[in-house]
């Protein structure tokens, strides 16, 4: 952080909301961005290394922990990590039951996979916002955002992957045709011939919107829940600065937004595998 920037309010708050980005400068090179301006220059293709390290050591973790409970599984009681474990594997499976019904082996190991590795991407929301980018900074990393799902790259990578299933299993199941007919043939629809004729773009158009939307809505939804609770976070950290009066106020106020944030992270999490389980059993039902 540059010293201009830690001396300000707005320098503070930049600070911590600039990923760490890898990419190409202007002249050619490629390298590490050391300002919002130099990230901005480096365009569509450049890379945030923090949100890509968070997000994979939190899936490296969720896997590990995971594999470790199914190794130790028996048919005696289970205690400890296992028994927490098949509580998560039991309620997702819960919901996938009530909310899917055809038959796809791939839904409900997807719909785990979406729910644990969100919220522990999510959980990373409540540790202090200054620890870890801190500790970076030691380090010579200038910037670190802990929070993945702050970053829209990767909310809509998430909800990109669901909706290239949706459509997958769209065409699989229904056939190009059906898939066809089921975006030009409703909500409008007729039995005169030259009426379904008239009827076909109006159809599209709004079959369309309503299908895309599903990926934007997606991600936009988590995106936005998590990156307000990050900024209210940063907002509470300034208080510390302020002399021991608004110190103590910010702890009490850091405690508050901390025990309320935990309904968020967990919500957004349930939030996204339910939905996804909603489009998948949109693209194996027929109209």
């Amino acid at each position: 952080m540059a010293s201009s920037e830690v001396l300000t309010t707005t320098g503070y708050i930049k600070h911590h909301l600039q990923n760490l980005t890898f990419g190409q400068h202007p002249d050619g090179a490629w390298g590490i961005a050391h300002s919002a301006a130099e990230a901005k220059a480096m365009g569509f293709w450049a890379v945030h290394l923090d949100t890509m390290f968070w997000s994979v050591l939190l899936g490296a973790l969720f896997i590990w922990v995971f594999r470790r409970a199914a190794v130790r599984a028996s048919v005696g009681t289970p205690s400890g990590l296992l028994n927490f474990v098949e509580w998560i594997v039991e309620f997702v499976d819960d919901n996938v039951r009530s909310s899917f019904s055809h038959k796809n082996d791939l839904v409900a190991p997807l719909a785990l996979t979406l729910f644990v590795w969100v919220l522990l991407m999510n959980t990373m929301d409540l540790v202090p916002v200054d620890w870890l980018p801190e500790i970076a900074k030691l380090m010579g990393i200038e910037y670190m955002k802990v929070v993945p799902t702050t970053d829209p790259n990767a909310t809509f990578g998430m909800a990109l992957g669901v909706f290239v299933l949706t459509l997958f299993y769209s065409i699989k199941v229904k056939g190009i045709g059906g898939f066809a007919a089921e975006l030009t043939m409703q909500p409008f629809q007729a039995k005169n011939p030259i009426l379904k004729v008239l009827f076909l773009p109006a159809n599209f158009f709004l079959e369309f919107v309503s299908l895309i939307s599903k990926p934007v809505s997606l991600s936009l939804r988590l995106f936005g829940n998590l990156f307000a609770g990050e900024m209210i976070f940063i907002l509470i950290a300034l208080l510390f600065s302020g002399g021991a009066v608004l110190a103590i106020a910010g702890g009490v106020l850091q405690w508050a937004w901390a025990v309320f944030h935990i309904l968020i992270v967990l919500l957004q999490a349930f939030i996204f595998m339910t939905l996804t389980i909603v489009y998948l059993e949109m693209a194996h039902s027929h109209h």
